[in-house]
């Protein structure tokens, strides 16, 4: 069976007034999400599904998905503050998300094959999506055997402010063994680092591998997240603003010995808007690879 792609977009609904203001960036008008979902397709992947809000369905099948309907098998899951284990509630006054940990496990009734996982507004090029769908391809559904493509940290950064990164150490095996998530990360004179809440700087060669949120797991993961997300709930939910990330999550299994993560190699560039300034960086990159055929003037024609 092909491994499914599940794409985490249940922010592009408020951040893109309602899916109406979501930014070209091909020759053709395509996002950065077509990109992945043309990537996705030609790597093999059998199906997407889209992790979205209820509220901006419609217009998410009208806008999105059904642009490649006809290409690929298009499923949704749906992310709501209310869904939540039982002996949960929402506190009064939280509207931020639970965090990517919690987008995951609402696809768990339409994902039952080893499947990645990504961002919708990250681009993470060709190559990332051929060598998870690689690994996935021979993943037995019950292995806690995971994988993240990894990036170097310094061709990760915005030249318009600090980005966050899921910063990773690994073994001599290529391995994770451990994952920080470092929320201000950025460069100056003196080189890349991290400033802390409290104002410590620490700082970074550079060169470390980092998660951009491009995952690959079996269907086992969905039992594991669920008593994760239980334990943050247990700590942190009658908080109004703390969010339980996947990167963490996949972070602490490996440390418990539940699971382990390979970080593959890719030598795709990542690339993505954070910043309103950096949409012309990333329109120059995508009409490069375009000139240089990497990608056809107009994807779904």
């Amino acid at each position: 069976m092909k491994p499914t792609l599940v794409v985490m977009a249940a922010g592009m609904g408020s951040r893109y007034g309602g899916l109406k203001q979501i930014d070209p960036m091909g020759p053709s008008g395509e996002t950065i999400l077509d990109y992945s979902v043309f990537d996705a397709l030609r790597a093999g992947f059998g199906k997407v599904v889209f992790i979205i809000r209820p509220d901006f369905e419609e217009a998410f099948r009208n806008g999105v998905g059904a642009k490649f309907a006809d290409k690929i098998t298009v499923d949704y899951a749906f992310q709501t503050l209310d869904r939540l284990p039982a002996g949960f509630s929402v506190p009064e006054g939280r509207e931020k998300p639970w965090g990517t940990t919690h987008a995951i496990l609402c696809a768990r009734d339409v994902v039952k094959e080893p499947f990645a996982v990504i961002n919708a507004d990250d681009f993470y090029g060709r190559t990332s999506f051929a060598v998870l769908q690689d690994y996935l391809s021979s993943l037995p559904n019950d292995s806690a055997a995971y994988s993240m493509v990894g990036f170097t940290l310094k061709n990760t950064l915005s030249e318009h402010g600090t980005v966050t990164r899921g910063v990773c150490k690994t073994d001599a095996h290529g391995f994770l063994t451990e994952i920080e998530e470092m929320t201000k990360i950025g460069s100056g004179p003196s080189g890349v680092s991290n400033t802390k809440e409290d104002g410590t700087v620490s700082p970074l060669t550079g060169l470390e591998p980092v998660s951009m949120n491009m995952w690959g797991f079996s269907p086992h993961l969905f039992n594991q997240l669920g008593s994760l997300f239980e334990e943050f709930l247990t700590a942190h939910g009658r908080e109004l603003k703390g969010e339980c990330y996947i990167p963490l999550s996949v972070g602490e299994l490996v440390k418990r010995e539940q699971a382990s993560c390979k970080v593959l190699p890719t030598d795709s560039t990542w690339f993505g808007v954070t910043y309103r300034e950096d949409k012309p960086v990333v329109q120059a990159s995508i009409a490069s690879l375009t000139a240089s055929g990497a990608y056809p003037p107009a994807l779904w024609s």
